[in-house]
């Protein structure tokens, strides 16, 4: 493990300097043609790979293939930036006006690269293939997807999926890498309430949707406290609410948007099957009719026991003094998911905050940055991880 550091310290200005770069060219979701043009200009310069783009517009399949038949591995990282500002005031700072890469897929994308790199300078006797996928659009556009549509997880079928999350909710030194859901599923909504306008002096001729609206939202807090195993998880939260546009006009319609967030599947069709009763019963309680829509986001990001016990031991191999958190999960979601599921696998988190150098903004906010002494620590996972799980 002490040769993997030494080789992972040898690439990092490499590393970093890539970050970089794909951190001054930010692009949204299936246009991520510059990042697309960077990869493979990265790729083509190691021997051992070959190549295919234009997979779901931009996405990109590198197989690394070994001295000798054996299992296939495959690593995923995510191409995308946010439709965010950014305010980090560092030279490297987006110059696409704003977008930025405000969610560290640049550094996913830096480690992947580096991984590349160091396995086809030092790796070319392992057995076995990696199969590496520079996914686009993950930021909810369904880029798994359609990546799964165009054959990435065919030709060949891999037998692990392995992939990481930079991660400024945790200090650098800290690793997340847990067994089961370690990320939610998630849902989006929309709901309309009909109900009959008129004048805001006389409700009594009105149907007023705004009440129903506002009952709405307090019963679905109440299916989460009352009807979800308190030692289960949900969320469910309206995060928009728009209705009228005059002090005195009780409108006809009112809509709802938010999240469904679960962990479970037996949760999930519980809330979601709940959701659709209470929504419509309240409504009609208050005289109004509703229409709902669910649009399925991501099933949860589950890892398999027997492989997350790998990591776990390639991770204490590797960093023996980190803090190696076994029992993590959070309710964002990742569609990751989609390419983990029904095949073994694990995603894992690296604690990238530095809060003493003032690197410890969230994600997806303007002023995101991390520490990228966290790149090493991706680098040097996925490739003992990768090497293990090939070799035994």
């Amino acid at each position: 493990m002490n040769k993997i550091l030494a080789q992972v310290d040898q690439v990092f200005t490499y590393t970093s300097e890539l970050r970089r770069e794909f951190h001054r060219q930010p692009e949204l979701g299936f246009q991520e043609v510059h990042t697309a043009e960077i990869i493979l200009r990265e790729l083509s310069k190691l021997d051992g790979f070959s190549i295919q783009s234009g997979i779901a517009e931009t996405g990109i399949i590198a197989l690394f293939k070994g001295g000798s038949p054996g299992k296939t591995i495959l690593l995923r990282f995510d191409m995308d930036a946010l439709p965010v500002t950014e305010n980090t005031g560092v030279d490297y700072s987006s110059q696409n006006e704003g977008i930025m890469h405000a969610c560290g897929h640049d550094g996913h994308m830096a480690i992947g690269l580096s991984v590349a790199k160091v396995l086809a300078e030092n790796y070319r006797d392992l057995p076995g293939r990696i199969k590496f996928v520079f996914q686009p659009a993950e930021e909810g556009l369904g880029g798994a997807r359609r990546m799964i549509a165009a054959g990435v997880l065919e030709d060949p079928e891999p037998d692990i999926v392995l992939g990481l999350h930079l991660w400024n909710e945790k200090e650098l030194g800290w690793l997340g890498i847990s067994d089961g859901p370690v990320m939610s599923a998630s849902e989006t909504f929309q709901i309309s309430i009909k109900g009959k306008g008129g004048h805001g002096g006389k409700p009594h001729e009105s149907v007023d949707p705004i009440v129903a609206a506002a009952n709405i939202v307090t019963s679905l807090q109440s299916l989460v406290s009352r009807e979800v195993p308190p030692l289960d998880s949900a969320v469910i939260t309206v995060s928009s609410i728009h209705g009228g546009q005059i002090h005195n006009v009780i409108p006809e319609t009112v809509t709802l948007a938010g999240t469904i967030r679960t962990f479970t599947e037996t949760t999930r069709q519980l809330v979601l099957e709940r959701f659709h009763q209470i929504v419509d019963g309240v409504a009609k309680a208050h005289l109004c009719s509703a229409e709902i829509e669910v649009i399925d986001i991501s099933p949860a990001v589950t890892n398999q026991p027997e492989v997350a016990e790998v990591m776990r031991q390639t991770a204490v191999s590797l960093f023996p003094d980190a803090e190696l958190d076994d029992n993590y999960q959070t309710m964002a979601s990742e569609d990751m998911a989609f390419l983990m599921q029904g095949m073994p696998g694990c995603y894992s988190f690296v604690g990238s905050a530095n809060p003493k150098l003032g690197l410890d903004a969230k994600h997806h906010q303007p002023d995101f940055n991390f520490d990228e002494e966290a790149l090493k620590t991706g680098v040097a996972l996925l490739i003992g991880g990768a090497s293990r799980f090939l070799t035994d």
